[in-house]
């Protein structure tokens, strides 16, 4: 098994240098929260660090950004992850599973993360409000996706989601987008 700095290496993903202390904190968090809530359906460190990899990949072709939202956070793929990694976004986490978000708020604080502001709602209940980046990870089609992130987004805001090999199927061809292809993964970027 392959540490997770090592798969960050073969990705030539490069982090701040607090991301692995951060990270070894936020598993051991997750390992114990998951026990009792069963957070996220990665159970073992191996499928946590995979988890990781794949919510950091899009840093490596990412613009420098000021704000983003994640829709749908979960128990933190993408936006916890992305928010370790990019300390000088500000992340706003969308989650309304009332344990999942009150395990995101409880990372928040106990890693002190300036960066990171947690919303119990959904995304339809939050005001209008531009991002630089709008994410979404194993939420819905394409196209709720699109309706969900309407509302914060300006011209120039990306929106990034995370998606299988039918990305394909789902992929309006009028849009401004590319698919980034990875290991298990196709990142959806779309420019408004």
């Amino acid at each position: 098994m392959k540490s997770l700095k090592t798969l960050l290496d073969l990705r030539n993903i490069s982090v701040p240098e607090d991301f692995f202390v951060k990270i070894e904190h936020y598993k051991a968090l997750l390992e114990k929260w998951n026990k009792v809530h069963n957070l996220t359906g990665a159970k073992t460190l191996q499928q946590i660090d995979e988890f990781i990899v794949d919510a950091i990949t899009p840093i490596t072709f990412l613009p420098p950004l000021t704000k983003a939202m994640d829709i749908g956070t979960g128990a933190g793929f993408p936006g916890m992850i992305l928010a370790f990694a990019l300390p000088n976004t500000h992340f706003t986490l969308v989650e309304p599973l009332a344990k999942r978000a009150s395990f995101l708020q409880f990372v928040k604080a106990d890693l002190g993360l300036q960066n990171v502001e947690v919303k119990a709602l959904r995304a339809e209940q939050l005001p209008s409000e531009p991002y630089d980046l709008v994410t979404s990870r194993a939420v819905t089609d394409t196209q709720m996706l699109l309706k969900l992130s309407e509302p914060f987004c300006i011209k120039g805001t990306l929106l990034l989601f995370y998606k299988g090999e039918k990305v394909y199927d789902e992929i309006d061809e009028s849009l401004d987008y590319q698919i980034i292809e990875a290991e298990n993964r196709h990142y959806l970027l779309i420019k408004r």
